[in-house]
C-alpha cells in the first residue's frame, strides 16, 4: 500500500488539533469515594470506566466541544466500528482507553502484575478499515481528584494521541504471521500455534490448516489466539512510545 493510500500525517494532526480540549476532562458520570479505593483493584477500575466510555460515546463529543459525533456502526450496535466520525475533518475514529496508575491515589495492589488489557480485536480488519480516513483515539486516563465532590474521585483525560488505523491492523498482523499464526475463514479468527504445532513447525512436519481448536487438549496445529491484538502487543513505534510513560514499559524493547 502506497503513502497516497493512507490517512495523511496533515489529517491526523488535525485531528489532534481538534481533540485537544479532551485534555482534564472529568467524566464526573462515575464518582467514586476516596475511602472505598482500598477494596477496588486498577483493572476493575478500567472494567467499571469501559461500561461507562460505551455508554458515553454519543455523547464524547459534545462533552469536550472536540467535533466527533457517533458512527452508525458498521458491525452492529454492541461491536461497532467505529464509534465516531468527525465531520468536518471527513474522518473516522475508534476509541480505546488506556488506565494510568496515580501515586497519589491509593488502591488495592492486585496479586500478580497485569498486563493492560485495551486491545485492537479481530473485529476490527483491512476488510472494515477505510485506509485513508480511519483513525484510533488513544485516551490515557488517571483517577483524580473530583472538581465537584472533595470526598471523591473519577475518570480524568490526562493525555491521548491518535494514529493511523491501517498501520495498527497492519502491524497487528503482520505480527501474527511472523510469529508463525494465521487467520481462517475471511479475517475470521486469528490463531497461533500451539503446543503440538510449535513442535510439528520444530520437526519440519507439515502444519493441519483446515481446522483450529481453543483448548491444547483439542490436539489441533493451531489455536485461537486470546491475546490477539493487545495494544501492548502490536509491534508500531509511535503506539508504544504512548504506552511506555503510561503502562510499566515496552512489551516490544526493540521498538525505538
Amino acid at each position: 500500500m502506497s503513502p497516497s493510500d493512507r490517512i495523511t500525517d496533515e489529517s491526523l494532526e488535525s485531528l489532534y488539533s481538534a481533540l485537544a480540549p479532551l485534555r482534564g476532562v472529568q467524566f464526573g458520570s462515575l464518582l467514586l469515594p476516596r475511602n472505598a479505593l482500598m477494596d477496588i483493584e486498577p483493572s476493575q477500575i478500567g472494567t467499571i470506566v469501559g461500561v461507562l466510555m460505551d455508554a458515553l460515546i454519543p455523547n464524547l463529543g459534545s462533552i469536550a466541544n472536540v467535533g466527533l459525533v457517533k458512527h452508525e456502526g458498521l458491525l452492529g450496535e454492541r461491536e461497532g466500528y467505529p464509534d465516531y466520525r468527525h465531520p468536518e475533518l471527513g474522518l473516522r475514529v475508534e476509541l480505546k482507553l488506556l488506565f494510568a496508575d496515580n501515586p497519589s491515589i491509593k488502591m488495592k495492589t492486585p496479586p500478580t502484575r497485569r498486563e493492560p488489557s485495551a486491545r485492537l480485536t479481530q473485529k476490527v480488519t483491512v476488510k472494515n478499515v477505510d485506509p485513508k480516513i480511519d483513525a484510533m483515539l488513544l485516551i490515557a486516563y488517571q483517577l483524580r481528584e473530583s472538581i465537584e465532590r472533595v470526598d471523591a474521585v473519577t475518570p480524568t483525560v490526562i493525555d491521548f494521541e491518535v494514529f493511523s488505523m491501517i498501520e495498527l491492523v497492519n502491524a497487528r498482523d503482520q505480527r501474527l504471521l511472523e510469529s508463525g499464526g494465521r487467520w481462517f475463514g475471511d479475517y475470521e479468527t486469528p490463531c497461533i500455534l500451539s503446543n503440538k504445532g510449535v513442535k510439528k513447525s520444530k520437526l519440519g512436519i507439515p502444519l493441519d490448516t483446515s481446522s483450529y481448536g481453543r483448548k491444547q487438549s483439542e490436539g489441533k496445529d493451531f489455536n485461537e489466539d486470546t491475546n490477539f491484538g493487545k495494544l501492548k502487543r502490536i509491534p508500531h513505534p509511535k503506539l508504544q512510545q504512548f504506552l511506555r510513560k503510561y503502562s510499566h514499559g515496552l512489551m516490544y524493547q526493540s521498538v525505538p
